[in-house]
């Protein structure tokens, strides 16, 4: 269980100058309960699925939360909207703490806080329309817009989102990957919500896809000043929409800083791995990077290592165990007895690490694989291995079908000579 002491708060306070946070999460712990028996249930201990963890989400910004699969972001996610209702900890929106709501004011207070969901597939009803998939947020938040109007609103979030408003009646079967995450999209702005929590909403999309979702959040965002909390696994994803980024590990923020200095400075050796495992398209490139290799799997939440949870996989805690072991010195014992804190530690931006370290990982340019920028209108541009290899393989395809041609028109030429000649 976490400790009875508040710790200090795990964002930062950068955000638009003169404007407060549009939700500030204090100590938000969540955790699961592990059950034994069948007739007779009794906790025998808890999964810490998120375990105090706090952050301010300002007005127009976009805070991305990042991390590897079971950290918990989606947990987070899914718990200020209390989907997972918290063990623990504050919400902070609108001078409302909604983890004290009552199910009535809950349901009122998602008008202005929406969610997009990672997978488009089963985030919609088969069994409705469009137009009434985007339409279901007026029927529960009653009085928002008059039933005769309804439709022709329909039409508008459609178009908004780059959709054909004539598909209105379509079922979502009707509709690609990438479609469906734009009905989601309209849904959510259906009642012009202040903040979206976008839990992993193109990770299950392909990359030009992925793009075109990234571009129509921006253009959104830019429109109508919605605060984001933009959740993936995709490093150049979140590196072109957000302008914070928090890394999380086994339910922890382990560091929180700018978009710059996170990939450009970090110095935690958890986002160094992270940044070291981005791919990159440029063999030559991608020859000269540095990889830093993580031993082992992500300890069980039911039961973290204790002191620093990530010492178990730290590349740097072995560094210092092996020079502790050669100089008889007593380094890592911190990291094995103390739980450190997200503080500064000297480098402009909070780590939760002992022994913090500036490291230079990866360059602006070298997050390839969705983080071009076109110089027009600074909208993504898909650049990737997979379309690299698309390329060389249609290459390939096309050098296939030329010799064949030929061997097909020497075969032919053949043919007409022999009958030519009889």
């Amino acid at each position: 269980m976490p400790s009875s002491e508040p710790r200090p708060s795990q964002g930062m306070t950068v955000g638009r100058q003169g404007d407060g946070p549009a939700l500030e999460v204090r100590n938000l712990v969540k955790h699961f309960p592990l059950t034994k028996g069948i007739v007779f249930k009794r906790t025998v201990g808890q999964i810490q699925a998120v375990d105090d963890v706090s952050f301010e989400l300002y007005p127009g910004e976009t805070l991305g939360l990042v991390g590897e699969s079971g950290s918990g972001k989606s947990t987070v996610a899914r718990t200020l909207l209390r989907l997972h209702e918290p063990t623990s900890g504050e919400a902070i929106f609108q001078g409302q703490d909604l983890f004290k709501l009552s199910a009535s004011d809950m349901r009122a207070a998602r008008r202005d806080i929406q969610m997009i969901f990672q997978d488009p597939y089963s985030s919609l009803n088969p069994r409705m329309t469009v137009g009434d998939i985007v339409a279901e947020p007026w029927r529960i938040h009653t009085g928002i817009l008059p039933r005769n109007e309804q439709r022709g609103r329909v039409s508008e979030l459609l178009e908004l989102v780059g959709l054909n408003p004539d598909h209105i009646n379509r079922f979502p079967h009707q509709f690609s990957g990438g479609q469906r995450q734009r009905i989601g999209v309209a849904r959510a702005l259906a009642v012009n919500p202040s903040v979206i929590i976008a839990d992993e909403p193109v990770s299950a999309l392909d990359v030009s896809v992925q793009a075109q979702v990234v571009n129509l959040l921006e253009d959104i965002q830019e429109e109508f000043g919605i605060a984001f909390l933009f959740i993936a696994h995709d490093l150049s994803v979140v590196r072109h929409i957000a302008d914070r980024v928090a890394v999380m590990y086994l339910g922890r923020m382990i560091e929180v800083g700018t978009e710059e200095q996170i990939y450009e400075r970090p110095v935690h050796p958890y986002t160094q791995a992270l940044l070291s495992a981005a791919p990159i398209a440029d063999p030559k490139r991608r020859a000269e990077s540095e990889r830093i290799l993580l031993e082992g799997d992500l300890p069980s939440p039911a039961d973290p290592p204790s002191g620093c949870r990530f010492r178990t996989r730290c590349w740097l805690f072995n560094q210092m165990r092996d020079e502790d072991e050669a100089t008889g010195g007593n380094r890592t014992e911190k990291c094995i007895t103390d739980d450190p804190r997200l503080e500064d530690g000297g480098f402009d931006h909070p780590s939760a690490c002992h022994y913090p370290q500036e490291r230079h990982i990866i360059a602006s340019a070298e997050v390839d694989r969705v983080a071009a920028v076109r110089p027009d209108d600074s909208k993504m541009v898909v650049r990737d291995d997979r379309e690299i290899e698309d390329a060389v393989k249609k290459e390939e395809d096309a050098q296939i079908e030329a010799a064949e041609a030929k061997h097909v028109e020497a075969l032919e030429s053949r043919k007409a000579k022999t009958i030519d000649e009889t």
